[in-house]
């Protein structure tokens, strides 16, 4: 976290030199981007969707300028309901609360994708691609439909995936199962 704070700081105090006026808040939620001219966007939403007018401020630094919201700050992290986790950009089902558990980060953690058979991703809504934008390897998580930043997946998780999705909770939107029946998404 004092890296990202740092790296901020030196980002700001360049924007203050070149406009010779700091912005006069600056939200803790923002990191850098970190952008690869090699890399295509994934998403099946062309260049014309408005995504500033469709999100929250916050939702928008998140999930299409790859931010983090502060750790423990997220309405999911406690939430213990029964249900299903969607992308707040799309709508697609991306984790289940089933495979939800308290990893003590600050972040609402899974241990597997909804759709992942055993090892196998394939028929998920989520796909991983390496991050480098903190200085060291990782491993940022995207909603396969729309490209949206979710947040990234490390392999210090429980048994027996032995990953720890650590999603951001601002990139979802929680749907409760009613009755304690599945939801319509919950077969998709």
């Amino acid at each position: 976290m004092s890296r990202v704070l740092t790296h901020l700081s030196r980002v700001i105090s360049r924007q203050a030199s070149a406009r010779s006026v700091l912005p006069k808040r600056v939200p803790v939620f923002v990191r850098s981007v970190s952008t690869s001219p090699g890399l295509r966007s994934l998403t099946r939403y062309d260049e014309s969707t408005d995504w500033q007018k469709k999100l929250t401020p916050e939702q928008y630094v998140v999930t299409r300028e790859k931010g983090t919201e502060l750790p423990f700050s997220g309405i999911y992290l406690n939430n213990n309901e029964v249900g299903m986790y969607h992308c707040v950009c799309c709508d697609s089902p991306l984790f289940s609360s089933e495979a939800k558990y308290d990893s003590g980060t600050g972040w609402p953690s899974f241990k597997e994708a909804h759709g992942t058979w055993e090892h196998d991703e394939s028929h998920t809504s989520i796909t991983r691609r390496p991050d480098n934008s903190l200085g060291s390897t990782g491993t940022e998580v995207l909603c396969k439909n729309c490209d949206a930043h979710l947040g990234h997946v490390f392999d210090d998780g429980p048994d027996p995936t032995g990953q720890r999705f650590c999603i951001n909770s601002v990139a979802l939107n929680f749907r409760p199962r009613e009755n304690g029946k599945p939801n319509q998404c919950d077969n998709e």
